[in-house]
């Protein structure tokens, strides 16, 4: 996908997920782009690896700062919360110019900010590593998913990561059942 109509994916999906509820900072549309490449099959195109909260794209971070200079986010911050990233009027004229791509991906842009839109950013981490690892080790047992989880993020419970593979799990289905 070339980079014009991967910007206007970007600023579509940042759009969708505040209207969802999404605070909309860095690492919410770090995850839900992860989940739109990985899961809901969009090539934009990003390498992730496995990072300190989960999958991370430095590419995609490099991306969302030229954004910015470019005038498609404009940056606010909340204090006590990071800043979110709010589409700007620019990025609304320029979405209009790659209206095929959006209404082409436009199932996918809705369903990942209906799964991840309300979603707060530990809970971001938890899903998105549930996702890599799902993807990773597909041959596993949710169990061993969710002890391999907790061994990466030992900070996540046991509970929380068997529930965050069962999320997971859930996604999956309804993201296959919505393509059939």
């Amino acid at each position: 996908m070339d980079k014009f109509k991967r910007t206007a994916l970007l600023t579509a999906l940042a759009e969708n997920l505040r209207k969802k509820g999404s605070w909309c900072g860095e690492t919410h549309l770090q995850k839900a782009t992860y989940f739109l490449q990985a899961l809901q099959k969009v090539p934009v195109g990003f390498d992730f690896i496995l990072y300190k909260h989960g999958p991370f794209s430095f590419e995609l971070r490099d991306e969302l700062t030229s954004m910015r200079a470019d005038g498609l986010f404009d940056l606010h911050q909340q204090w006590p919360y990071g800043p979110t990233l709010i589409p700007t009027q620019k990025s609304k004229r320029f979405r209009q110019q790659y209206s095929r791509t959006l209404e082409k991906y436009k199932r996918q842009l809705n369903f990942v900010s209906d799964q991840l839109g309300k979603q707060n950013v530990s809970e971001l981490e938890k899903l998105a590593t549930a996702l890599y690892i799902r993807i990773e080790a597909s041959s596993k047992s949710e169990n061993q998913r969710a002890k391999y989880l907790h061994s990466l993020k030992p900070h996540v419970s046991l509970d929380d990561s068997l529930e965050a593979v069962k999320t997971v799990e859930g996604i999956v289905k309804l993201a296959k059942s919505a393509t059939a």
